[in-house]
């Protein structure tokens, strides 16, 4: 039976190449594309699929927290993150939401496809050319300090990460259906616990927790 496979990034030339390549794999089967968090948690709602092949920096919702709802609401489905990142933060945390399996943008189709082959005999995947020093990081220890995965709930990363992404309270309110008053008080919560008092170091703290990819 096919491996039904949906493809979660925001470039779309990538996502139209890879659907291409694998219509040359008998066994895997591209049922959809997301371009977001949001559309991916719809499309898996939708039609169930084996496996995610998910990018860590999308718009709207990332790739990490994104991994995090599907994998508690649909055990079933697997994740693969396909990253630019190689930082040990990248991968722990995308192991930590539910990940089995990551690699590298650069990876080859090849690899992409072996990766997905042994995520559904149940194995774990982790790109050789991440390197084993991040591999000891993963296996070895938690990381140092504290994160925005361990220090935030999941509705205020969610608003970090709309905030840091140049959002109005009111368009945050609309996106997330609360209200503008209930945004504030996230957002000064959000504050308290960092310990910052301004956007701008906001911004900062949630693209170096790959919470957005937006550049300073």
């Amino acid at each position: 039976m096919s491996i039904k496979i949906i493809l979660a990034d925001d470039h779309t030339m990538l996502r139209q190449g890879l659907s291409r390549s694998f219509e040359q794999e008998e066994d895997i089967t591209v049922v959809g594309q997301a371009q977001d968090g949001y559309s991916a948690i719809d499309l898996v709602r939708e039609l169930l699929p084996d496996i995610v092949i998910m990018d860590i920096g999308m718009p709207g919702l990332n790739g990490i927290e994104t991994t995090w709802r599907i994998v508690k609401d649909y055990p079933g489905v697997k994740i693969i993150g396909l990253s630019m990142h190689s930082s040990d933060k990248y991968v722990r945390e995308m192991f930590k939401a539910g990940a089995s399996g990551y690699l590298l943008k650069n990876c080859s189709f090849e690899e992409l496809v072996e990766a997905i082959r042994a995520v559904m005999a149940g194995k774990t995947y982790i790109s050789p050319a991440i390197g084993d020093m991040i591999i000891k990081e993963y296996a070895g220890k938690e990381g140092e300090g504290k994160t925005a995965f361990s220090l935030l709930s999941q509705r205020e990363r969610e608003v970090l990460q709309l905030l840091a992404e140049g959002k109005t309270t009111k368009q945050i309110a609309q996106k997330l259906h609360i209200s503008p008053k209930t945004v504030e008080a996230h957002r000064l919560r959000i504050m308290d616990k960092l310990h910052i008092d301004n956007i701008a170091q906001l911004t900062k703290f949630a693209i170096q927790e790959g919470l957005t990819e937006i550049e300073t």
